[in-house]
């Protein structure tokens, strides 16, 4: 009798292991990408590299996206750094209030599905890296579907699982600059 509930569980195990996997194979297939654009390379001084920011390489292919994961009470993410200050690396003012914001201010640009159209624009989020969580209020997309141009600063466009955040998200995460995460790191995110 004992062989059988053994092998019962273990069977149990293996189709409860086969569905989760399968589960999140297909979640993460989700969102694949929508095309390409070919990099061009930015006028002489044009590509602000501030925070260690790429420039677009001439005539790289760079995926876009129009999609990003699904989100839930834990979606898991990408954090990148970005000023949102006048003449920062995120180039112009900031998509949901036309303003330009500190770089000591909890403030996030959210790849192009998760912005959702502005849907998020001045909504919270909380984000939860380094053992540590810190509140941000969405203030920009970081445009997954273009890039390369005057308009993006001649960046490349975002993957479509980022949140770029200010200085002020990264200190509260307590990342220090010197830290190799300082301006990559996993992390999850929910709405507040």
């Amino acid at each position: 009798m004992k062989k059988q509930v053994f092998s019962s569980t273990v069977f149990l195990v293996v189709c409860l292991i086969f569905l989760v996997t399968n589960f999140l194979s297909v979640e993460a297939q989700t969102c694949k990408p929508s095309g390409n654009i070919r990099g061009r390379k930015a006028p002489h001084d044009q590509c602000n590299k501030e925070n260690d920011s790429d420039c677009c390489k001439q005539g790289k292919l760079y995926p876009i996206y129009r999609c990003s994961p699904s989100v839930s009470g834990h979606t898991k993410a990408t954090l990148t750094i970005n000023s949102f200050a006048k003449g920062g690396d995120g180039g112009g003012p900031s998509e949901c209030d036309n303003q330009y914001h500190p770089d000591d201010t909890p403030v996030v640009a959210l790849s192009t599905g998760w912005y959702n159209k502005g849907s998020r624009c001045s909504k919270y989020i909380n984000i939860h890296g380094n053992g540590k969580s810190v509140k941000a209020k969405v203030v920009d997309e970081c445009d997954s579907t273009m890039g390369c141009d005057s308009d993006h600063d001649y960046q490349p466009p975002c993957d479509n699982n980022i949140v770029d955040a200010s200085k002020a998200v990264w200190e509260a995460l307590g990342v220090s600059e010197s830290s190799s995460d300082w301006g990559y790191m996993d992390i999850y995110w929910s709405d507040a």
